[in-house]
């Protein structure tokens, strides 16, 4: 569908694909490594692929898009009919994959905005549908951005994993906080703050913390009217559990969506993530 401003991101923002084809946002893959084969998120490795090679303690790392990939995005974007672009990414504290989208914008031949929204996953899908729904009403680049960049100034995001040796081995988390965890044997919360992942609080048991992770998304709800988002790899039950209290208990619950991370971010949390994501309207 031809408009006046696209929507682009990548494709850690885990927007379900309907609502991607709703509202004409592309998306961007990063690359994840397994072994000496490289796949890109989304197309050609599952979750479930990745939660099993992790599993199988099988080596994996992740890799940025390369700017020629957003090139083809811009250019595709300009032939429908875009006179200006809004490209939405990933916290630059993550991943290499603003500064790709940055480079491919000094060439592109509209307009591009690049923002580093400090978010993940749908953290970073709501940014990018604050802004698709803002260009749609005949926004503009700047306004679009601005929804956005409002949309992540309210964001929160909380998660749970098993261990924190997957952020430790990619660099997401410090060696010392990764090793106080393993040694108090608690099990962590965490959260995104100023673009990085930081520890919140540390739980003695798994069930306990899941329970605190809901308590925290609902306190920050609040009776505001908010999308929520809950993630999950490799632990669909505990998923739909939480999603199924946070609907009895968020009043003002306009959306709520439930999904599997992809390989990319699963990659670093390893399988048994949990996280809610909270995003004030």
């Amino acid at each position: 569908m031809s408009r006046h401003v696209a929507i682009v991101t990548d494709s850690t923002a885990y927007l379900p694909p309907l609502a991607m084809a709703r509202h004409g946002i592309t998306s961007v893959p990063l690359t994840v490594v397994l072994g000496d084969e490289a796949l890109e998120e989304g197309t050609e490795i599952s979750a479930r692929s990745l939660a099993a090679a992790l599993q199988k303690r099988r080596p994996v790392t992740t890799s940025r898009p390369g700017p020629e990939q957003f090139v083809r995005a811009y250019q595709a974007a300009a032939d429908a009919g875009a006179t200006g672009i809004v490209s939405l990414h990933l916290s630059a504290e993550f991943s290499g994959t603003y500064d790709a989208a940055v480079v491919a914008a000094q060439t592109a031949p509209v307009p591009v905005r690049v923002v580093d929204t400090g978010m993940v996953a749908m953290a970073l899908g709501f940014c990018a549908l604050a802004a698709a729904e803002t260009a749609e009403a005949g926004g503009s680049a700047d306004e679009a951005v601005a929804a956005a960049e409002k949309r992540a100034s309210e964001m929160a995001a909380y998660f749970y994993v098993d261990t924190l040796d997957y952020l430790r081995r990619g660099g997401r988390i410090g060696a010392a906080q990764a090793l106080l965890g393993s040694a108090l044997a608690v099990k962590p919360l965490l959260t995104l703050d100023g673009g990085r992942i930081e520890m919140l609080e540390k739980v003695r048991t798994a069930s306990k913390a899941i329970a605190r992770l809901e308590e925290l998304a609902v306190e920050r709800a609040g009776s505001r009217s908010v999308d929520v988002a809950v993630h999950h790899l490799a632990a669909p039950e505990r998923a739909e559990k939480l999603a199924q209290r946070l609907r009895e208990r968020i009043p003002g619950l306009v959306e709520l969506h439930v999904s599997e991370v992809g390989a990319v971010i699963g990659a670093h949390t390893g399988p048994g993530l949990l996280a809610a994501v909270v995003s004030p309207r």
